[in-house]
């Protein structure tokens, strides 16, 4: 089983320690694109959603009520967060504490294989966000999806405001992977995937689409 990394882990706890009670309050303005990636996971019932980086919970728990009879699983770094997450979840889900650039998931999840994989405002926060892709996509099952959003260039934005929303991120430790693309492209060809990326609006989030065949 794959052992945590103590730096990043000990990070997340104290960023989030006094931040989960507020959390999901506060990011709905202005994580946007997530409802739309969960809307469009289209998982039938059976199917294994498996969110790394599941923070509170909320997604996931977004996820059962959109799409009915799907089995969910979330991984997180910070136990904070998973402590939050078992509250939002209760006994609907599987959720394991691990690392996202190198975990087991049969040994942590009992499973190895999953149908719908997400990573929604993730990859911006993990110091080596590439390896995290590529052992998300790892974990796709036959026909499987992986499915990211995050922040973009936010090149509409006016820019006094996309000089202060960086600034603001860069103090919580969040860095826009402006080569998200490129490194996904770079996945899909060494996995036999195929590759969709999308740009939100202004340029505000970007959103990536792995598939199996």
């Amino acid at each position: 089983m794959a052992t945590l990394a103590p730096d990043h882990a000990a990070l997340m706890d104290r960023i989030y320690r006094w931040q989960r009670p507020i959390y999901d309050l506060t990011r709905k303005y202005y994580l946007f694109g997530r409802d739309r990636l969960i809307d469009e996971l289209d998982a039938k019932p059976g199917m294994a959603v498996l969110e790394i980086g599941c923070g509170t919970g909320r997604n996931l728990a977004h996820v059962s009520r959109t799409w009915r009879g799907v089995k969910l699983f979330g991984l997180d770094i910070s136990s904070e967060m998973l402590r939050a997450a078992r509250k939002t979840l209760g006994t609907s889900g599987t959720l394991a504490l691990g690392d996202a650039t190198r975990f087991d998931a049969g040994a942590l999840l009992g499973r190895e294989g999953f149908e719908r994989v997400m990573l929604s405002y993730a990859v911006s926060m993990i110091p080596d966000w590439q390896a995290a892709l590529s052992q998300a996509a790892a974990t796709l099952a036959p026909r499987g999806r992986l499915h990211v959003v995050d922040f973009g260039d936010c090149s509409g934005l006016p820019g006094p405001l996309r000089k202060l929303l960086l600034g603001w991120l860069a103090r919580f430790h969040v860095s826009p992977r402006l080569d998200l693309a490129d490194v996904a492209g770079r996945v899909a060809r060494e996995r036999g995937l195929t590759l969709e990326v999308r740009r939100g609006p202004f340029g505000y989030y970007q959103m990536v689409r792995l598939s199996r065949p």
